[in-house]
């Protein structure tokens, strides 16, 4: 599994435009599962490539 990592304000974004991987909250607080977020992430990064 990639040790890619976005960053906090990058997924306070994601929340904040409904977009990126699905969130879930745990109390007052919203957690992501990792491996959500690495193929959300990868998926981004596949078609920014095939994009250029």
């Amino acid at each position: 599994m990639p040790r890619e990592s976005a960053r906090l304000e990058t997924v306070y974004q994601w929340r904040k435009k409904r977009t990126g991987p699905p969130g879930f909250r745990i109390g007052k607080h919203v957690r992501y599962d990792p491996t959500d977020v690495y193929a959300y992430v990868a998926q981004r990064k596949t078609a920014s490539q095939n994009a250029a």
